[in-house]
């Protein structure tokens, strides 16, 4: 049953990946990280407000693979925030944490409306 679970999402991220918008509103907040740091995920995204948010969980490297040409990922987790073209972008440190904080983000959304 896992393995059903997984590649069912895999396929729900690729399919993402070939789309323009993550989300249904002008603008979107996506975090991109690995299933090896989910725990370095970041716990507020869900509270941002007058925005879409998703998260692209890679799970394998053909996945790997098209994130790093697609969007240029090169740590995780990243942040990104579009508004029809990328906005902004955040990356991870050394540790694979974020060090950017809510209202950084929450700020730079609102100056986009």
């Amino acid at each position: 049953m896992n393995k059903i679970l997984i590649i069912f999402f895999t396929l729900i991220s690729f399919s993402l990946f070939s789309q323009t918008k993550f989300c249904k509103q002008d603008i979107c907040v996506v975090e991109f990280n690995a299933e090896w740091n989910k725990a370095n995920g970041v716990k507020w995204l869900e509270d941002l407000k007058n925005c879409g948010v998703t998260r692209i969980l890679i799970t394998n490297t053909k996945m790997l693979a098209e994130v790093k040409e697609k969007y240029g990922i090169q740590n995780v987790p990243t942040i990104i925030i579009f508004n029809g073209k990328e906005i902004e972008r955040f990356q991870a440190c050394l540790k694979f944490k974020l060090k950017i904080k809510k209202q950084d983000v929450q700020a730079i959304i609102n100056n986009a409306l």
